[in-house]
């Protein structure tokens, strides 16, 4: 009955501990979107819950009145907030319905929460599966709905940080023809050397219906090796066909630790820095060619194609 009292419960140390572990990629990749978060909601009276995909808190931020019983309760790492234990909140809605929710404070089960305004988004892993939620909430606070942009925001942010955290040998930022590739709103594709692909985030997973066991050949109309190859010359952006006879913007990007050179050459060129990487590689492996293309993720033809007079590589 909503007049039911709650007692908030806590998991036990051992399955807390085990939750913690469990979560640590998820902790991790929000710290920074979690303390912006803070920054935007500081004058607000709300403030931030991470949970895991069972609904027991994670994490917490934001300006949290410790002393009102009616906050604390609910910011203890460890409750569980899962409808099951407290009835329908944003957190059980957010992860029963997999997209962001606001829940007015009349909308809770329970009396106890009716205090409750909240915003909430589930949050994806890199294979596309549901792993959490990340809730806004204000105690007898104004109402603001628009929290729910926000909150969806900042999961976005939490889900592309997971992705960046991946050992990537080539990213892949994707969009539509029209939208200017480099901000929250791409698609976000995680390669292996191979082409497998290793994690993507859910706007990439929309555009291209990408899924854990997809290869990149599957996902578009030419071959994995074409976007190493624009990496290694820095080319920007790429026109690209999709299977369906879609085209979309890509980028794709080497980690951090691999563009140093391009780095140093990037005002050289285009043919001047494709013959750099190429004449670099070829002395690291001490001339073994077959090793090289390897490394620069191209076939051997390539290389010796990318090798001809017009190259201007001095062996």
């Amino acid at each position: 009955m909503p007049e039911e009292s709650l007692a908030f419960d806590s998991v036990p140390h051992e399955a807390l501990k085990r939750t913690e572990e469990a979560n640590h990629d998820l902790l991790k990749a929000a710290q920074s979107a979690l303390q912006k978060l803070g920054t935007a909601i500081a004058s607000t009276r709300y403030f931030a819950i991470l949970t895991d995909s069972q609904g027991v808190v994670i994490h917490t931020g934001g300006d949290i009145d410790t002393s009102d019983v009616r906050a604390s309760s609910i910011t203890r790492i460890g409750v569980n907030l899962s409808e099951h234990s407290i009835g329908t909140s944003a957190i059980g809605s957010a992860l029963h319905e997999q997209k962001p929710v606001w829940l007015h404070r009349t909308e809770h089960f329970f009396n106890a929460t009716s205090v409750y305004s909240c915003a909430g988004a589930p949050l994806f892993s890199p294979k596309g599966q549901c792993i959490g939620m990340l809730d806004l909430t204000g105690i007898d606070a104004k109402e603001r709905p628009e929290l729910m942009h926000l909150v969806a925001h900042a999961a976005s942010g939490i889900e592309n940080a997971m992705v960046h955290n991946l050992p990537y040998a080539l990213m892949v930022r994707v969009n539509w023809p029209g939208i200017n590739l480099g901000d929250a709103s791409d698609g976000l594709l995680a390669l292996d050397t191979d082409g497998h692909v290793l994690g993507f985030n859910q706007v990439a997973q929309k555009m291209l219906s990408a899924h854990r066991s997809t290869h990149a050949n599957d996902l578009f109309a030419t071959t994995f090796e074409h976007f190493f190859d624009a990496a290694r010359i820095s080319k920007p952006c790429l026109d690209v066909p999709l299977w369906s006879g879609l085209r979309v913007n890509a980028a794709p990007l080497l980690p951090r630790q691999q563009t140093s050179t391009i780095t140093m050459t990037e005002q050289l060129p285009l043919k001047e820095v494709t013959g750099q990487l190429i004449k670099q590689a070829i002395q690291g492996t001490r001339g073994n060619v077959a090793e090289a293309a390897r490394k620069l993720g191209i076939s051997r033809a390539t290389l010796y194609r990318k090798l001809a007079p017009n190259a201007k590589v001095s062996l």
